[in-house]
């Protein structure tokens, strides 16, 4: 069988599109598509089943990606660690949250890319937890850290620490708020207070008071920010209340620049994970950075 043909197949395996598949590998779409038929007529059998948006794989396809893709990954490694002569010139792609990923992993792994002879470059972005999949998937990252385990086989995960959610806001909204009036009221109490938050849903506050108060929150946000440092900014000047991380805000609360509002007995947790490419922990840099995430999330739970 064709190494060509299994590249270009599990490229659109990962991409989900002959056409994003074929923007990949510098190909146009009829050669993607020939390619795709070609090894079609020698597996027997249809390995994609065709859509208006993209592609989705046969029970076949499935089966030959989750054989073939971690070869040719081994295949990829051993073609780019032949043309390097040091083994610190390998780059890792990361992948994450912009908050979690700058505030924990970035630090951590920056320990790795010094010149001890098993180094190597570092290069991060940024994105959602589909986005950042999306790129593992593709081949645009080595190492995800999402708040969502993948699905299918191509993909695996780690559990890799929990993250704690507060309730806070300035100290001046926690008076005229009054804790008492918040133990009894519950969420009635605070109804009034303005919500920081990273997106028009509310995406920390709706699922803090789903798991806290059992019920939907009922105030707008009135400040919207893509980043839960900007969140945090905006709290501490009194914008309004916000649900943020504890490692993100603790700073914050041992200084009193916010309060937290609410101390459940069980607060809500998020999980993140640390995803790769089913096989590419056979890569050593990519091996190294997943071991040192691991070891150094002892210390974040």
């Amino acid at each position: 069988m064709d190494l060509a043909l299994l590249r270009t197949f599990v490229t659109v395996h990962r991409a989900g599109s002959f056409t994003r598949a074929a923007a990949l590998l510098g190909l146009s779409q009829p050669a993607v598509t020939s390619q795709i038929r070609t090894l079609e007529r020698q597996v027997g059998r249809p390995l994609f089943l065709r859509q208006a948006r993209g592609v989705t794989p046969t029970t076949i396809g499935d089966e030959l990606a989750h054989k073939a893709a971690p070869h040719l990954d081994a295949l990829v490694e051993i073609a780019e660690s032949g043309l390097e002569e040091d083994s610190s010139l390998r780059t890792l792609h990361l992948a994450g949250p912009p908050e979690f990923t700058a505030e924990r992993a970035l630090p951590a792994l920056t320990e790795l890319t010094g010149e001890d002879g098993q180094g190597f470059a570092l290069r991060a972005s940024f994105g959602t937890a589909d986005e950042v999949l999306e790129g593992l998937a593709a081949g645009h990252h080595d190492l995800a850290i999402t708040t969502v385990r993948p699905r299918g086989a191509l993909l695996s995960a780690t559990a890799l620490c929990d993250e704690e959610h507060v309730l806070v806001a300035a100290p001046g909204w926690a008076e005229r708020i009054g804790v008492a009036t918040l133990r009894r009221d519950g969420p009635a109490a605070l109804e009034r207070v303005p919500v920081v938050e990273v997106h028009e849903s509310l995406p920390f506050v709706a699922r803090y008071w789903a798991a806290v108060f059992d019920s939907r929150p009922v105030c707008p946000g009135t400040v919207i920010v893509p980043d839960l440092r900007a969140v945090l900014a905006c709290a501490a000047a009194g914008a309004g209340l916000a649900v943020l991380p504890r490692y993100l805000c603790e700073g914050a609360l041992e200084c009193g620049e916010v309060v937290a509002l609410y101390e459940p007995a069980v607060p809500p947790l998020r999980t993140y994970f640390l995803a790769v490419r089913t096989g590419t922990l056979a890569m050593p840099h990519i091996a190294r950075a997943h071991e040192w995430l691991e070891r150094a999330a002892a210390d974040w739970c």
